[in-house]
């Protein structure tokens, strides 16, 4: 995608550089929807180009590598992020935002159904051939263990 002095895969994608990646997946899907060519009502040649404009930006932001890499090349740097706050030494009269820490991967995400599943039966096996193990032991007798 050639970049104007401005067009950055953030501002295409309508978000600031510091956008954590589900707030960028949530942009693309939005734009991604209601550009794309098979949807809109735009002609399709218009569709298309900004289409693969939002895939190549989704692509690029999506990985943090890649991203990395993006941020430097536009400028932006994440390294302010882990200074201290201004008002260390002050009592807290609210409750701190744990969403804006540094220390939290922004990644994080709960499972979903799919992988509680997967873990379920991961614990039953598991069980299962303990208890299988210790079946086997008691039917050979005592030297088994």
């Amino acid at each position: 995608m050639e970049q104007s002095s401005k067009q950055t895969y953030y501002s295409l994608l309508g978000l600031h550089p510091s956008a954590s990646p589900i707030e960028i997946r949530r942009a693309y899907r939005e734009l991604s929807k209601r550009y794309h060519p098979d949807t809109t009502s735009l002609p399709a040649a218009l569709a298309t180009a900004k289409f693969q404009q939002l895939n190549e930006a989704y692509a690029t932001l999506s990985n943090p590598e890649r991203r990395f890499s993006y941020d430097l090349k536009i400028g932006y740097s994440r390294f302010g992020v882990i200074q201290s706050p201004t008002d260390l030494n002050r009592p807290v009269s609210k409750s701190y935002d744990w969403s804006k820490s540094a220390y939290l991967d922004a990644s994080d995400r709960p499972l979903s159904a799919g992988e509680i599943f997967a873990l379920f039966i991961l614990g039953l096996t598991f069980i299962g051939c303990l208890l299988l193990a210790i079946a086997v032991g008691l039917t050979r007798g005592e030297t088994a263990f």
